[in-house]
């Protein structure tokens, strides 16, 4: 088996190169592709110095599963040419609603991955992954009927310069600096912006559209959901506050049980101070974390929940080699 990561010296590639030591995934050869202006670096990985090869220049036949992590542009001119020689795990949004492509998180619906058409298996977007993750067991209980969320994503989800501009603004601010935003519409350090992606017509930007939409293909397309997506001054880790509606009566401690069932989920609910996760603490982790479930009143059959979990893991790098390792199994 040999194994290609596009845009590994990224942040989502070198989280790739973590998960696959992490979980002993097995390869043969590993080939490190990155842009022409990238190409030539050198990694060190696990003891071992590795070239980056030139995406521009790189002959795919010698890889049989390539991670695309380079952007839905990079994605859209060299993904199918890849897809000549090797399986493609892409986590641009390029290929998502795709009707020919699967849109898979493996814990919901591994059984898409056997319709493979182009050769190609998409990654849904960070916060679709980990909330589909939560969402499916108690799916398969009591029908969800309506989905209100409202995100708190880190700058992290915007690439590695928004990163950088937070620590640098944070600095700015402490200093009494005049701040200029380069990577945002305003300020970020101790600061929240209700916009992510593009406007789109209807008010709702391309980032809360795919919430919906992609939500829909990976779990039920009778599920409606409304989202409100914010930016906010956190490095790593997205947090959601999510607002179920079901068409069955439900149970807490059958909620609370479901949860804590579902491969990748963990419950921490104590209900008093600091019994509960925040960005910080699921950073890192593989684990996607629940929290505040309750009860709501104010409709039939309604629940509220908070979900946090590590964007570049569970939303990118986790999410793409369990694919990988989901089809390894199909294929044996």
């Amino acid at each position: 088996m040999n194994i290609c990561i596009v845009g590994a010296t990224g942040n989502v590639g070198r989280k790739i190169l973590e998960v696959i030591e992490q979980k002993n995934f097995s390869y043969d050869e590993l080939h490190l592709v990155a842009s022409p202006k990238s190409a030539g670096k050198k990694i060190l990985y696990k003891k071992k110095e590795y070239l980056v090869s030139n995406l521009e220049e790189f002959d795919f036949s010698k890889c049989d599963i390539t991670f695309f992590s380079a952007g839905g542009k990079i994605s859209e001119k060299f993904a199918k040419k890849a897809a000549e020689h090797s399986l493609v795990i892409d986590n641009s949004s390029y290929f998502r609603m795709d009707p020919e492509v699967p849109l898979v998180v493996p814990q919901v619906n591994p059984e898409d991955i056997k319709n493979i058409k182009k050769n190609i298996i998409a990654n849904p977007n960070c916060s679709t992954a980990q909330l589909v993750l939560v969402l499916k067991p108690l799916h398969d209980l009591f029908n969800i009927k309506r989905v209100v969320i409202s995100t708190y994503q880190s700058v992290s989800g915007a690439g590695k310069e928004p990163m950088d501009e937070l620590l640098s603004q944070t600095k700015s601010f402490l200093e009494n600096k005049t701040i200029e935003p380069k990577n945002f519409t305003k300020q970020i350090a101790f600061n929240a912006i209700p916009h992510i992606d593009e406007f789109q017509e209807n008010g709702y930007t391309k980032e809360e559209i795919k919430l919906r939409n992609e939500t829909k293909k990976i779990l039920d397309s009778k599920i409606e959901l409304s989202a409100t997506c914010v930016r906010i001054p956190v490095l790593i880790s997205h947090a959601e506050s999510v607002n179920i509606e079901f068409e069955k009566p439900i149970k807490l401690d059958k909620i609370n049980s479901a949860i804590e069932s579902a491969e990748g989920c963990k419950v921490v609910d104590l209900r008093n101070d600091g019994g509960y996760v925040t960005p910080i603490e699921a950073s890192g982790r593989f684990d996607t974390y629940i929290s505040r479930i309750r009860e709501d009143k104010t409709i039939k059959n309604g629940l509220n929940l908070w979900i946090v979990s590590d964007n570049l893991l569970r939303g990118a790098a986790l999410n793409a080699v369990e694919i990988a390792e989901t089809y390894i199994k199909t294929k044996k």
